[in-house]
């Protein structure tokens, strides 16, 4: 019996809501049992993060088919040549998300984000730059790209995982400054997971990204934070991320299943 297409769309887009609420729901339970045990939110999330990194990945080494999805990308070169345009998305997604947070922030405040800020001060700078560096980049990138964007793409393609991947890792974050300053993030990354099927890069461009921010004063890119240059770096985000999704689009072989290897505004 076959499905007619309005139903099909309909399982499509319950799929699509279903695997991110059912995942955040779990992933923000374990969050809170693990802030009343321990009474500290940074400490809390980074043991919470360590274990998703640990549950996730040995549920892809151990079971790889889990989280596999056609089709496999095609072979390539140790250095791909897209990886001269993902270092310039990356770029462009940094100030992109920067340009529209300071907007954000400048524009409307953020009670979220300043409390955010006073808890990692709050936490020590050691607990916060080992959240920011080392735990954070590998526990989201466990969550997001290496658990829910795998399952999305087992029933919907490349552009709603990655828009819906996007949502979900911006949400995440819980406030509209970083939400705004993540999302060209994770679009790039979703990308260039897609492409490779591993988490390494993810991580590393999340880790690069979460310096950046811990490096760049606010005050040198308070000249971003009106609508002209946002709206020039949106443009020029979406052009180089549209470029980079034709290749990945392209690359990618019809039919083959692949087994899968191991892998803020500033978190």
């Amino acid at each position: 019996m076959t499905t007619s297409p309005i139903t099909s769309r309909l399982l499509r887009i319950g799929w699509c809501v279903l695997v991110p609420s059912a995942t955040i729901a779990v992933y923000l339970g374990l969050g809170t049992v693990a802030v009343r045990l321990i009474g500290e939110p940074i400490a809390a999330t980074t043991l919470l993060d360590i274990l998703v990194v640990v549950l996730v990945g040995s549920v892809r080494i151990q079971q790889p088919r889990w989280l596999a999805h056609a089709p496999a990308p095609r072979p390539g070169p140790k250095i791909p040549r897209s990886a001269w345009t993902v270092l310039g998305c990356a770029v462009l997604a940094f100030l992109t998300g920067q340009s529209l947070a300071l907007w954000i922030y400048v524009t409307a405040g953020s009670a979220g984000f300043d409390g955010s800020n006073q808890a990692r001060h709050a936490a020590g700078a050691m607990v916060t730059l080992l959240l920011t560096l080392v735990v954070a980049p590998a526990g989201e990138e466990a969550l997001i790209r290496g658990l829910i964007y795998p399952l999305l793409r087992k029933r919907v393609d490349v552009l709603a995982s990655m828009l819906v991947t996007a949502v979900v890792f911006g949400l995440l974050h819980g406030n509209a400054v970083q939400f705004a300053s993540t999302l060209p993030l994770a679009v790039l990354l979703a990308l260039v997971y897609e492409r490779t099927r591993v988490l390494w890069p993810c991580v590393l461009l999340h880790l690069g990204f979460n310096l950046a921010a811990a490096l760049v004063p606010a005050q040198a890119l308070g000249a971003l934070a009106n609508p002209v240059p946002t709206v020039f770096l949106c443009l020029a985000f979406a052009g180089c991320a549209s470029g980079l999704y034709r290749r990945v689009a392209g690359g990618t072989a019809p039919g083959a299943v692949q087994g899968l290897g191991g892998g803020s505004a500033r978190q």
